[in-house]
């Protein structure tokens, strides 16, 4: 095992409910740390520009209007197996899915307002972390 890094995003479904203390417990709870955090409101092209994999799939202009929609909490957290680890911590994409204690089970309201995201490898993360953190405000 190593310690690495992840990106997480509260989404606005769970910002809007004044959640992300809630989160951040079950995230702390779990072993992860959270090295840095900011609450910030992501511009259209922030959005299209985050997630450009899924451009040409049909859900790609419903997905960046809710991204948009009200804050995000980002954050970067650290970890044994820090990947992993939060993507267990999240649960299944879909809450009716997800296992009990997970964030989504917990909080999403659906599989569309699923509450958290987390990157989904290394390349991800490390990608996802620059596009939202200057080294300067990571302070793990």
């Amino acid at each position: 095992m190593s310690v690495e890094r992840t990106f997480s995003i509260i989404k606005p479904d769970a910002t809007s409910r004044n959640l992300t203390g809630a989160v951040n417990a079950v995230i702390e709870k779990s072993g992860l740390r959270i090295v840095a955090q900011k609450r910030v409101r992501w511009t259209p092209a922030q959005a299209e520009a985050f997630y450009a994999e899924h451009k040409a799939r049909p859900f790609f202009g419903e997905l960046v209007k809710f991204m948009i929609s009200a804050p995000i909490v980002v954050q970067v957290l650290e970890g044994e197996d820090a990947i992993a680890k939060y993507r267990e911590v999240m649960g299944a994409t879909d809450p009716k899915e997800a296992k009990d204690g997970t964030i989504r089970k917990l909080f999403a309201l659906s599989k569309g307002e699923n509450s958290s995201h987390g990157s989904d490898s290394a390349q991800a993360a490390e990608r996802e972390i620059a596009m939202n953190f200057s080294l300067h405000e990571i302070v793990g």
